[in-house]
């Protein structure tokens, strides 16, 4: 669990269970969010969002605001695991 602040805002950021990642990595999604600032503010309770960042790869935010502003890791998606549907087929997605 992390918590930072933007504003006069204090965020705690949860990571589920059974993700597994390193502490560089947590720090990383923490700096991300940082990144983003008053953007937060703008979801409402029970949002979710992604974050896509070359350590990171895919992250899945979901947001609560009820009883605390809770940002929870629901998932990390490597990118050998993002698909995109073209021309009626589902296709392995290849970032430029």
């Amino acid at each position: 669990m992390y918590r930072f602040s933007i504003g006069n805002e204090d965020w705690i950021v949860n990571f589920s269970p059974h993700i597994m990642i390193e502490t560089e990595e947590r720090e990383a999604i923490v700096n991300s969010l940082l990144t983003m600032g008053a953007v937060l503010h703008s979801f409402s309770h029970g949002d979710s969002f992604l974050i896509f960042n070359e350590q990171i790869e895919a992250a899945v935010f979901r947001v609560e605001k009820i009883p605390s502003l809770i940002l929870t890791i629901v998932t990390i998606v490597s990118n050998d695991n993002w698909y995109i549907q073209k021309d009626g087929s589902i296709q392995t997605y290849k970032r430029n």
